[in-house]
């Protein structure tokens, strides 16, 4: 199993869907937990990386584990043990970087 690295890439946010659905509305703002450019590294054992917002540890784990297995995402993407994912918060998602970090 390899290590995995997971750099946030974005955080969106949607103003004008917090304020329609969410109870305190565009105060509300983009994710609190995660910031671009962190970095966290993924270990093994399913055991989600310190700090790593839980919510989004669920919505990526499967790429996380596909890559720690040695998973392609070629010819999709350019860089081979490499992908792109974000968690599924549609107010607020963050996008992040998964990339094989080596053995």
């Amino acid at each position: 199993m390899k290590k995995v690295k997971i750099t946030v890439l974005r955080k969106e946010f949607y103003p004008d869907f917090a304020e329609e659905y969410l109870s305190e509305g565009k105060a509300t703002g983009p994710c609190p937990l995660l910031n671009v450019g962190d970095t966290f590294l993924f270990e093994g054992n399913a055991k989600m990386p310190e700090g790593f917002c839980p919510w989004a540890w669920i919505d990526i784990y499967q790429s996380v584990s596909a890559i720690s297995s040695g998973a392609s995402f070629t010819p999709w993407n350019r860089k081979d043990g490499q992908t792109i994912v974000c968690c599924t918060d549609g107010i607020r998602p963050v996008v992040f970087n998964v990339e094989a970090a080596g053995e």
